[in-house]
């Protein structure tokens, strides 16, 4: 952790939400008027989307029916670890993006001169030198494994997971809509992920400062079926301090109209007050990590 070179990171599993939580911090950071420098968890695989393919179907041969982007053979945790530590002894590191579509390869290609294509990554390039903040949003910013501890680099962990039922009811639908899969396709990216899942991904949320975790209040019990993703109004978020101390409960109390204690360190909130919550929340603990950036 720095002082100097605070890094930041939200993670969660694909179609958990995280980017709701990202949005919430661009929105501070720009009424804060923070530098951040922002990294996307997917430039940190290691295979581009062809290369991949290739991958899973050579672990199937092989009887691996479980190779998928939430392990570490197909990530570079290490490079992860190497970039927070990075920045936060000299606010340096180097990063890329992974293109997800053609409207992102145009824009990336017309930046940097390239000809890429939509699965592939852009080169390596340095961080701009005046960032403020690092800040993370994807799969893994606080995996912790024999081989690395990205939790001892970050000082401010976000997780947004929520229950695993309505997880899979929003992955099914955003690559349905965003990625035109068909559902049956992408049921068997989650059976092939769940080793993985429940090593890499469930295994960070003990090591976040807070989790969201969103619980609909309607019957999820086959998500494989569901026509819609309930709303947030349909539902409640959970949320879970690790140390309660940062947490002004009354006052959260006296904000957040419908809310209430589960335990010593959770409150519950209306789902359709989650962004509200976020700002109440997440705002000082952003301007204190920048104000003692500059003492």
């Amino acid at each position: 952790m720095s002082k100097k070179h605070p890094v930041i990171a939200v993670t969660g599993s694909s179609g958990a939400g995280t980017s709701t939580v990202k949005r919430t911090f661009e929105h501070i950071f720009r009424r804060e008027n923070i530098n951040a420098a922002v990294i996307e968890g997917d430039s940190f695989h290691s295979l581009n989307r062809q290369e991949f393919r290739v991958a899973v179907k050579k672990a199937e041969a092989q009887g691996n029916h479980h190779f998928s982007h939430f392990g570490p053979e197909a990530n570079h945790f290490d490079k992860i670890e190497e970039l927070f530590e990075t920045y936060g002894r000299t606010g340096q590191g180097k990063k890329r993006y992974y293109i997800h579509n053609a409207a992102e390869a145009a824009s990336q290609n017309a930046r940097l001169g390239t000809n890429l294509g939509a699965g592939e990554f852009t080169p390596w390039q340095d961080l701009r030198a005046d960032s403020d903040v690092l800040f993370y949003e994807g799969l893994h910013g606080l995996v912790k494994t024999d081989k690395v501890d990205l939790p001892k680099h970050v000082d401010l962990g976000i997780g947004v997971v929520p229950v695993i039922n309505l997880e899979w009811i929003q992955k099914i639908h955003r690559d349905s809509s965003e990625r035109g899969y068909a559902a049956e396709e992408t049921v068997d990216t989650i059976l092939r992920r769940m080793p993985s899942y429940i090593n890499y991904i469930a295994t960070q949320f003990s090591n976040t400062h807070i989790n969201f975790q969103r619980v609909a209040i309607v019957d999820t019990s086959n998500p494989f079926v569901m026509r819609d993703i309930p709303t947030l109004d349909e539902s409640f978020v959970v949320i879970r301090f690790r140390d309660p101390g940062i947490a002004d409960f009354p006052y959260l109390l006296s904000m957040l109209h419908g809310s209430f204690m589960s335990r010593r360190n959770n409150i519950v909130v209306p789902g359709g007050k989650m962004a509200l919550a976020m700002e109440i929340i997440l705002s000082p603990l952003i301007h204190e990590l920048v104000s003692n950036r500059n003492k």
